[in-house]
C-alpha cells in the first residue's frame, strides 16, 4: 500500500503486440487509470485500431497520443479524452517505411519525428493534433552489421532529441552506427549531422540512448553483443565520442541475451537496462566527474523478455513490461542506492512493448 500523499500520474498507455506473426497475445493499446491514493491500476479500454502499437508517445500537452506500429506502414494520432483516459482515432499517416520503433514530438510541438526502418520521418502535428504526410525522411547510408538476419540494413531503432532539442540522436541496430541530426524545426527537415555518426562495435547493433540530465554523457544500451556504451555528448557540435562499454550481464551468465532499453534515473546517479534472456533490470552507478558506469547489481523482471521498462514520472518507480511473459512489474526505486524492490503489483496485459505516462 502506497503513501496516500503519494503522488502517481493520472493514465498508463502501454502499446501491445497483436498479430500472429508475433505470436502476441496485446488487444492495442491498453489504457489504465491509475489510482492516486493506492498506484493500483485498472484497465479502462483497449484501444484495437492499427496493429501491432509497437511504441507510444504524449504530445508535450497531454492530449494527444500517437503510436508507432512494427511490422507496419503506418503512424497513428489519437486524441485524448482527460477524463476518462479513452482514446478516439484522429487519423493515421503512411510512414513511407515498413517496421516502425520508436516516436518522439520536438520541443514546439509541432513536429513527430518516428525512427521508421529503414530511416528517420518527420510529421507535421495539425491543430486538431492529427499528423500531417512526413515532411522530411532520412535514410541513412553505410554497410550493415554481420548478423544478417537482424542486420539487414538500416534500421534507426529509436530517434530522440538531445536535452537542447537541437539533435536528433539515432542508434541504428543495423548498420552499427549511432547517427545524429541537426534539426531544422523551421521546415521540419533533418540535416546530418558534422560528424553526421559515431561507430559502434561491429556487431554491437546499438539500439537505444539515454542522456544524463545535467552532464555531457549519453549512454546506449547495445542490443546484440549486451553491452552499454557510455558516450561524452557535446551539445554544441552535436558530436558523440565513446570512452567506457561494460556488459549489461553478470561475468558468470553464460546464456542467451539481448539488450533492449534504458534509462538515466532522473537525479543522473543511476543508469538502468534491461536485458532480455538473463530477463532482468542492470543497475549501474554513474561517476559524476567522469561519466565512467559501476555495477551495482541486477534484478529479476519476474517475467520474460523485459522490451521495455520505464520510471514513472517521479522516479520513484519502475515498471517493467515482459513481452513473453505478459505482465508488467512494479518496482520501488531506492533513490539513494539506486536498487529495486518489488512492490508484489503485477499488471496482467498482452504482449506489452512500451507504458507512457499522463500526469494531467
Amino acid at each position: 500500500m502506497e503513501s496516500k500523499n503519494a503522488a502517481h500520474p493520472a493514465f498508463a498507455y502501454v502499446g501491445c503486440f497483436t498479430t500472429e506473426k508475433r505470436k502476441a497475445r496485446g488487444k492495442g493499446i491498453a489504457v489504465y487509470r491509475i489510482d492516486q491514493s493506492t498506484g493500483t491500476w485498472t484497465l479502462v479500454e483497449a484501444y484495437d485500431a492499427i496493429p501491432n502499437p509497437h511504441f507510444l508517445t504524449l504530445d508535450h500537452t497531454q492530449k494527444f497520443l500517437y503510436s508507432a506500429h512494427g511490422d507496419s506502414s503506418e503512424i497513428g494520432a489519437y486524441a485524448i479524452d482527460k477524463q476518462t483516459g479513452k482514446l478516439t482515432l484522429l487519423n493515421k499517416q503512411p510512414t513511407g517505411g515498413d517496421n516502425s520503433s520508436h516516436l518522439v514530438p520536438d520541443s514546439s510541438n509541432r513536429y513527430i519525428v518516428l525512427a521508421n526502418g529503414p530511416g528517420v520521418a518527420v510529421f507535421p502535428i495539425n491543430k486538431d493534433g492529427s499528423l500531417a504526410p512526413f515532411s522530411d525522411k532520412a535514410i541513412p547510408p553505410g554497410e550493415p552489421g554481420p548478423y544478417r538476419r537482424e542486420q539487414q540494413g538500416p534500421h534507426p531503432h529509436q530517434a530522440p532529441f538531445d536535452l537542447t532539442g537541437r539533435f536528433v540522436v539515432v542508434p541504428d541496430k543495423g548498420l552499427d552506427k549511432v547517427h545524429v541530426y541537426r534539426f531544422d524545426a523551421s521546415s521540419g527537415k533533418l540535416v546530418a549531422g558534422d560528424p553526421p555518426f559515431v561507430k559502434s562495435r561491429y556487431g554491437a547493433a546499438p539500439r537505444h540512448v539515454s542522456f544524463h540530465p545535467r552532464k555531457p554523457y549519453a549512454y546506449v544500451v547495445n542490443e546484440l553483443d549486451s553491452t552499454v556504451t557510455a558516450y561524452h555528448w557535446n551539445s554544441e557540435r552535436g558530436e558523440l565520442k565513446p570512452f567506457q562499454i561494460i556488459p549489461t550481464t553478470p561475468t558468470t551468465y553464460t546464456g542467451d541475451n539481448t539488450g533492449a532499453e534504458i534509462a538515466v534515473a532522473p537525479a543522473g546517479n543511476f543508469v538502468y537496462a534491461s536485458n532480455r534472456g538473463h530477463d532482468s533490470i542492470v543497475i549501474f552507478s554513474v561517476n559524476q566527474a567522469s561519466g565512467m558506469l559501476d555495477h551495482i547489481g541486477w534484478e529479476s523482471v519476474q517475467g520474460k523478455k523485459p522490451r521495455f521498462f520505464g520510471l514513472d514520472p517521479g522516479g520513484s518507480h519502475l515498471y517493467a513490461a515482459n513481452e513473453n511473459s505478459h505482465t508488467i512489474v512494479a518496482f520501488r526505486v531506492n533513490r539513494e542506492t539506486g536498487k529495486l524492490t518489488p512492490t508484489g503489483q503485477i499488471v496482467e496485459t498482452g504482449s506489452p512493448s512500451c507504458i507512457v505516462f499522463a500526469t494531467q
